[in-house]
């Protein structure tokens, strides 16, 4: 019975592995397929996000200024830095993550490695980005975010809360949403053919494609 008992455990064990992994594979037009799908969910639910992340900063820390733009950009105005979030936490945490499964004995393990790794990629991500676009001008003004009075910033850019809190929308999109993403065109192609799940994608990346258009218009205007 013991015996028993402990491989039926075994078998689930393997069970919840088999449900995490496979779903790298960039060798394939169904991944590319998915992780574009991704990039355009990413840039609009990306904005929705920031909204709330936003209110709940500025009322804790007085931090995000009257005038940033996520007051007034219209909901479909595409936030692109989240659409390249995604798409660099696939290729570089989704392989990661299906490492971990393999070698981590719980799953609860794999989702805290998973989590400090995606926090540091994180950090990395929010360094090389503000080091790049978010310089200070000659009077120490930075043109887009100042973290460099926060406790726990990282070089005046990052902030390890911020990073934090991406290291936990990562994990929930690795583990989560992303496969989602995949399962959705499988069953798709499955239930009505290759054909059908591409015409999906060509409706998803048409209408993304629409909202940019019309929050730049409205923008212009």
């Amino acid at each position: 019975m013991h015996c028993g008992g402990a491989m039926n455990r075994l078998k689930l064990h393997r069970l919840h592995e088999l449900d995490e992994i496979g779903f790298f594979k960039p060798k394939s037009w169904g991944f590319w397929r998915a992780v574009i799908v991704c990039f355009c969910a990413g840039c609009i639910v990306g904005h929705w996000l920031e909204i709330p992340y936003c209110l709940f900063m500025d009322r804790c820390f007085g931090i995000v200024s009257d005038g940033y733009a996520v007051w007034t950009d219209p909901w479909y105005h595409p936030y692109w830095v989240y659409g390249f979030g995604a798409v660099v936490m696939t290729l570089v945490l989704e392989p990661f993550k299906e490492s971990v499964v393999r070698r981590r004995k719980t799953v609860w393990g794999a989702l805290l490695e998973t989590f400090a790794y995606s926090t540091l990629l994180a950090m990395v991500m929010e360094l090389v980005i503000g080091w790049l676009v978010n310089q200070p001008d000659a009077t120490g003004v930075y043109p887009y975010w100042d973290n460099s009075q926060m406790p726990l910033n990282i070089f005046g850019q990052a902030w390890l809360v911020n990073d934090l809190v991406i290291g936990l929308v990562a994990v929930f999109y690795i583990w989560i949403i992303y496969p989602l993403v995949c399962g959705m065109f499988d069953a798709v192609g499955a239930h009505w053919g290759s054909r059908a799940a591409n015409v999906l994608f060509a409706v998803i990346v048409a209408v993304f494609a629409l909202l940019c258009t019309a929050s730049y218009l409205q923008l212009a205007l």
